[in-house]
């Protein structure tokens, strides 16, 4: 007799919507992610998290080896985000969060960052606050780690508060490229899944310690 080929791994992508938290069930006044995946089994575990007040991708999976390699900080995977910041940063903000800023937690590893022009995204439900006299301004920041609201401490640390915040790529995997919307969800094909793995497979290098006589310099 034939045995059955091993079932292959469940892996969604869902358009985190405003307001909801990154777990099954709700968490205070926050739904949780349960309620918009009818027909995923609760067996999938969210890859890293969103606040409820950050929008955009979120993958959940079944796979314990997706996940690891999605979650651990030594494998260093892009996450890209667009961030609507206080007034328009110039060139020197750019450049400190390029640098990493130091946060209270420490110093932030290197990362992209640029000017977007105004995303096509849909409105958020509960608008950002605005004020007549500070202009707002959109960046694109590409991120290898993932510290308890990173976007916003690091953009807040060089003078531009965030005000809404999306997370528009995990990888090579967009948003506009999965087709999704805010609150829609698809299972990623085995081709996406395999693009996803092949992506975050390599571990970043660890970090060179100086010598003791270097350090004292």
């Amino acid at each position: 007799m034939v045995p059955d080929p091993p079932a292959r791994a469940t892996v969604v992508a869902l358009w985190k919507p405003y307001g909801h938290v990154s777990q099954w069930g709700p968490k205070g006044d926050h739904p949780g992610v349960g309620e918009l995946l009818a027909g995923v089994g609760a067996a999938v575990r969210c890859v890293g998290r969103l606040d409820h007040d950050t929008e955009g991708l979120l993958l959940l999976t079944d796979d314990g080896g997706l996940l690891h390699r999605l979650t651990e900080p030594r494998f260093a995977h892009r996450r890209t985000y667009w961030a609507q910041v206080e007034r328009v940063p110039d060139e020197a903000a750019l450049e400190d969060l390029r640098r990493g800023p130091r946060l209270g937690d420490g110093p932030t590893r290197p990362c992209e960052a640029r000017p977007l022009a105004e995303p096509p995204l849909p409105p958020r439900p509960v608008p950002i606050r605005e004020r007549r006299a500070i202009p707002t301004a959109w960046v694109e920041l590409v991120l290898t780690e993932g510290r308890n609201r990173q976007v916003r401490r690091m953009t807040a640390a060089v003078g531009h508060p965030t005000l809404r915040l999306v997370r528009w790529a995990v990888g090579p995997l967009t948003l506009e490229r999965l087709g999704l919307t805010p609150g829609a969800w698809r299972r990623l094909e085995p081709d996406e899944v395999d693009l996803l793995g092949a992506h975050h497979r390599r571990p970043a290098p660890a970090p060179r310690l100086r010598s003791r006589r270097a350090r004292g310099r």
